[in-house]
């Protein structure tokens, strides 16, 4: 169970860590998109790792206000990161080449990506390729499929997001998990957006999934599909099932 938070300052970044911590809290998974630049340098990114005992993820998708969608300019702020000591960074799954389900099969895209990942392997942080498939519904199988494509480039964590809006696909959601859970050798991340995403969010880890992302309290930017930390915690501390 992770904080995800995009925080607006690195005082903000601190507090939100400790405010996680203190919700019981895993892990901190921070998008740096909104941190101005001064605040993005090796020295502030260590201060904020070293404020708590969690590990770090640290994301930095397209709408960074600094450079936007310049996803070579991002990934510099991201290797800052992995050598102030984060132990995950978030690689895009269409990262170089922006694709639908944002998973490329552009051959220079992928041979950058995996050029990025050793770089990231050799800062000693661990990858997670991840892939946003926010307006439609992935089919298990395709699910499946993109998570062996992301693994076969190197990453270390494995994550897909759909949406899921009606009871077939809640149910196919759930064989989703089945078959993610059975199939994979490597950590997965599998959620959901849309009327059943909180549900799936709040049984994922009963299924196998590696990491779930709560929010402190809700603000007005409305991530209202991520629980709480604190709702999250007392639903994972009290269903006594596993699979």
């Amino acid at each position: 169970m992770a904080l995800l938070y995009k925080p607006h300052s690195a005082a903000q970044a601190v507090a939100l860590a400790r405010s996680a911590e203190s919700d019981g809290a895993d892990g901190i998974a921070i998008e740096i998109s909104k941190l101005p630049e001064e605040e993005r340098s090796i020295e502030s990114f260590r201060t904020l790792i070293n404020c708590v005992q969690l590990p770090f993820m640290f994301i930095n998708y397209r709408k960074d206000i600094i450079c936007g969608a310049d996803d070579d300019k991002r990934q510099e702020y991201l290797l800052r990161a992995a050598d102030a000591g984060a132990d995950v960074i978030d690689v895009m799954g269409d990262l170089y080449a922006p694709s639908p389900r944002e998973l490329t099969f552009d051959t220079a895209a992928v041979e950058k990506q995996k050029a990025l990942i050793d770089k990231i392997h050799a800062k000693g942080a661990h990858v997670l390729i991840s892939s946003h498939a926010l307006t439609e519904f992935v089919p298990p199988e395709d699910v499946l499929e993109m998570m062996k494509v992301q693994s076969s480039r190197g990453a270390d964590i494995l994550k897909v997001v759909t949406i899921v809006n009606t009871e077939e696909e809640f149910q196919e959601s759930v064989r989703t998990l089945l078959l993610l859970n059975k199939s994979l050798d490597k950590p997965f991340i599998y959620l959901a957006g849309g009327k059943f995403g909180k549900m799936i969010r709040y049984i994922g880890p009963k299924f196998g999934v590696a990491v779930e992302f709560g929010v402190h309290d809700y603000d007005t930017e409305g991530i209202y599909t991520q629980p709480t930390v604190r709702s999250f915690r007392k639903v994972l501390d009290n269903l006594h099932w596993e699979i």
